[in-house]
């Protein structure tokens, strides 16, 4: 009864998380599951950028240790943001960035550029990956496995009836 119990109640969880992503990109970026589908649909757009710089930034605001927001500091600057960047966003004012801001970071250094990849984001890709194919696999999915448990513990019930 509790195996069952709890597989019913880990897959009602799922179900509600695209429910959740469908809410909004917030919820979606909490979500360690969502953001991984993201990821994956930007990577087919050719802006995953976008959301790693965003983790990335998420990630910094969290640093104490001055020497490290130092070293994650340069990290995000050499890769989104520097004209060498690899994995470069495209955000406006990155021409009037220069290192010289690595010198002295604080925790909402890039704040504004992270908003800004943020509404981009939330205006056109997130937009896109709702109805894209990835997504609606995914909910379906989800909605077969919920409805799976229920069938298997009325299943389990009739058995017990049956074999008492």
């Amino acid at each position: 009864i509790h195996d069952s119990d709890g597989c019913s109640s880990s897959s009602h969880q799922s179900l509600k998380s695209t429910a959740k992503w469908a809410t909004s990109l917030e919820n979606l970026l909490e979500d360690p599951e969502g953001v991984k589908r993201f990821r994956e649909f930007l990577k087919k757009e050719f802006s995953e950028e976008n959301v790693l710089f965003w983790l990335a930034c998420e990630d910094f605001k969290k640093l104490q240790d001055k020497k490290q927001m130092q070293e994650k500091a340069k990290e995000i600057y050499m890769t989104f943001l520097s004209n060498k960047a690899s994995s470069q966003v495209n955000v406006e004012g990155q021409s009037r960035l220069n290192e010289k801001i690595l010198e002295e970071p604080h925790p909402l250094m890039f704040q504004k550029l992270q908003d800004q990849i943020f509404n981009l984001m939330k205006y056109d890709s997130y937009s896109r990956f709702l109805k894209s194919d990835l997504f609606l696999k995914h909910k379906r999915t989800e909605e077969e496995e919920e409805d799976q448990p229920d069938a298997q513990t009325s299943a389990k019930r009739a058995s017990r009836i049956y074999n008492t």
